[in-house]
This record gives C-alpha cells, sequence and structure tokens, in this order.
C-alpha cells in the first residue's frame, strides 16, 4: 500500500512540475523602456529603431530647404506665416508589411512638421473626408484635375493648403548563398508646391542585416 501511494505520490508531483515548467515557458513579462533606453533590434523586419531615424532625417532635410521667412507686412521683421501642409499618407512599397507602423510613421512625420516654426500639417481626419468628398485616393492628387477638385473641396471644409506632401516606403534585398541577407530601407518624401506646381524630394536611408545566428553577423560583419 506504501508502495502504491508513493508511486502515485510521484506521479502527481511530475506532473504539477511539467504544468509548472510549461506555465514558465509560456509566460510573457514586459518592461517599460526609459528615454536613454536603445530601441529593440527586430529580427525579422524594420521596427523603431529603422523608421525613427528615417523620420527624423528625411523630415529635417526636407523642411531645412523649404525654411524661408515669410513677412506679414511692412517692412519690419513679424512673425512668420506658417505654411500648410496637406499630408496624403504613406504608400508602402517595400518587401515588407509594415503593420501598425504605417499610421505611426504618419504621426509621427505630422508631429515633426507641426513643432517647426514654418509649418504645419492639416489635421488628418479632414484630409481623409475630402479624399472621400472627391472620390479619389492620394495616388489619383498627381493628376491636375484631380488635384484642382481636391483643393477646391478642401477651400469648402475651411482647410485650404499650400503644399501636398507624399511618403513613400521601398526597399531593396541583397541575398547570400547561406540565407543571410541585407535589406535597404527608403523613406521617401515628396513635397509638392500649390503654387507653381513643383516638387521637392528627400530620402533617407538605412541598411540592416539579417542573419540565421550570431556566426552569420560575424561572418559577414566582423
Amino acid at each position: 500500500m506504501e508502495r502504491r501511494n508513493f508511486i502515485q505520490a510521484g506521479w502527481w508531483a511530475m506532473a504539477l512540475f511539467a504544468m509548472g515548467g510549461t506555465g514558465c515557458r509560456g509566460k510573457q513579462v514586459a518592461h517599460v523602456l526609459s528615454d536613454d533606453d536603445e530601441d529593440m533590434v527586430g529580427s525579422h523586419t524594420a521596427g523603431a529603431e529603422t523608421w525613427e531615424p528615417l523620420i527624423q532625417d528625411s523630415v529635417g532635410k526636407l523642411l531645412g530647404r523649404q525654411n524661408v521667412v515669410v513677412q506679414t507686412g511692412g517692412g519690419e521683421m513679424s512673425l512668420p506665416l506658417r505654411k500648410r501642409i496637406c499630408f496624403a499618407g504613406v504608400e508602402n512599397k517595400s518587401a515588407e508589411e509594415i503593420g501598425d507602423f504605417k499610421a505611426q510613421i504618419y504621426q509621427k512625420v505630422d508631429t515633426c512638421i507641426n513643432s517647426s516654426d514654418s509649418f504645419e500639417v492639416i489635421n488628418q481626419r479632414f484630409v481623409e473626408a475630402g479624399l472621400r468628398q472627391c472620390g479619389l485616393r492620394p495616388d489619383d492628387l498627381f493628376v491636375p484635375n484631380s488635384r484642382r477638385q481636391f483643393v477646391a473641396t478642401m477651400e469648402k471644409l475651411e482647410q485650404p493648403f499650400d503644399f501636398l506632401l507624399f511618403a513613400t516606403i521601398t526597399s531593396g534585398t541583397t541575398k547570400s548563398n547561406d540565407k543571410n541577407y541585407q535589406r535597404d530601407y527608403l523613406l521617401t518624401l515628396e513635397l509638392v508646391n500649390l503654387e507653381d506646381g513643383t516638387a521637392d524630394k528627400e530620402s533617407a536611408e538605412i541598411r540592416k542585416g539579417y542573419h540565421k545566428s550570431r556566426l552569420g553577423q560575424v561572418k559577414h560583419y566582423g
């Protein structure tokens, strides 16, 4: 009897250990990053470590060229008028699905522009409403007649603007025989001046290596 009880107790102990071990393996933990913590590097796709510097670099360079002080009248210097930008959206032409980063890229570009002294962005909801009323997609705005229709609609919504802004994400992939690969991410911003129709482009690029193991990283990049 004692031997049988001992065996049964042993089986129960093993079962509880197995259940506890499974629970530990399946448990997920998290922590809040502080401002000086580095972004996590995505192991399979681009993440915050890629998009954040691309946005800061491209927006800063583009607006730096367009940053012209406008006098509001008279010969005396006064506060500059902020030019209004209609941000038409982010188009993903890369090899990856960017998921929720698409909306975040839009918001981060929007925030970068609005933090400048010379430019401000029309609220995204007004832009979407204007496109719906015209039955247009963002890439239709490159057609002159469609663009004029959209501009007129935005004026009726009391949201006139001076520039159209388009953002495009592209990528290029280089693969090796050992299944390691490099992907070059390019964020391009195109700013169209409604007054004269001229366009200004700025791009920022980040190269990222993906490896099956740490050994692959050492092999390709030392």
